[in-house]
């Protein structure tokens, strides 16, 4: 049982520090990590590489592309701010210019470094693995004929000092008003996205209290009036709908008028009937003009053959 025990520790304990080997990105803030400066650090170009560094002090800091960079107890971390808070960053998250800077910038070196040339980068190979120096080979190869120009150092940062160093709260703040520069490593660019997404302590508690405060009712719209609609008075709610109701089920007045009108069209006269009127002559159809003609031509012609027959009477 002891034996299995020791070997379940042994297989979690090899899988924590392969992956503490394969992290990537930010790590929470560090309270202290050794490193406690009292002012804004002088910082010097090192001599063809986009990297500051601080030559006084013993103290492993470097500056590149806009982000403190800090080697200490053989693990790297950053801040935007001399003096962090830090940020672990794991192997995978360090930018190959800081990992070229040569050993002999680092003003606190570890003491396995013995031995190394000055003037070429710390064995990061030997100190990650192998795995680590195939998945990032190549970081200490490039064309050294391209010249680097380094980012801007924040200067703006040497007025904040002693008990004027601002808090977490305000940092970012500041960086946004008055560093205006932006990252050009990937790498660096990550890291400070990732920065700049993750919410302060204010925001935190702000974004808590939002989401165990219950959601506002909703709200119900007001049903439409019509304009036609008279006021409702105290107990007329009811009659005064059923009256708009009635009024849109009416046919409009213009369609009633031309409805009346129609029979009017096909020639027939409206005459008022009287009392003694009888329904035939209501029924029967108004041609009384043509029965007239037909008439008068009919006494033309029995007048016309009684003057013939005078005529020949007198002969």
């Amino acid at each position: 049982m002891r034996y299995a025990l020791a070997v379940l520790l042994g297989v979690l304990c090899s899988v924590s520090s392969a992956a503490a080997q394969v992290s990537v990105g930010i790590g929470l803030p560090s309270v202290s990590i050794g490193i406690n400066l009292p002012s804004f650090p002088e910082l010097v170009v090192v001599p063809g590489y986009p990297v500051y560094y601080a030559p006084r002090g013993d103290v492993n800091l470097f500056f590149y592309d806009g982000l403190y960079w800090a080697y200490q107890r053989d693990t790297w971390y950053a801040s935007s701010w001399y003096n962090g808070p830090w940020r672990a960053i794991g192997p995978e998250g360090v930018p190959l210019f800081i990992l070229r800077t040569p050993v002999r910038y680092y003003r606190h070196p570890p003491a396995s470094w013995s031995g190394w040339r000055s003037d070429a980068p710390p064995r990061w190979g030997q100190r990650w693995g192998h795995e680590w120096e195939q998945r990032r080979s190549g970081w200490d190869q490039w064309d050294r004929r391209t010249a680097h120009a380094p980012a801007p150092l924040p200067v703006y940062q040497r007025q904040y000092s002693g008990n004027r160093y601002p808090q977490v709260e305000q940092q970012q703040a500041l960086q946004r008003e008055k560093y205006r520069y932006q990252p050009q490593d990937p790498v660096v660019r990550q890291h400070d996205q990732r920065q700049g997404a993750q919410p302060q302590p204010g925001e935190r508690k702000q974004q808590v209290n939002q989401r165990s405060s219950p959601p506002p009712p909703p709200q119900q719209s007001a049903p439409a009036v019509s304009r036609s609609q008279p006021p409702q008075g105290g107990g007329g709610g009811e009659g005064a709908q059923r009256a708009v109701q009635r009024e849109r089920q009416q046919p409009p007045p213009a369609a009633v008028q031309h409805e009346q009108q129609a029979p009017r069209s096909q020639g027939q006269q409206d005459r008022p009937q009287g009392k003694g009127q009888s329904k035939a002559d209501t029924q029967q159809p108004q041609h009384r003009p043509e029965q007239g003609q037909g008439q008068e031509r009919g006494h033309g012609q029995g007048q016309e053959q009684e003057k013939e027959k005078g005529q020949g009477r007198n002969k």
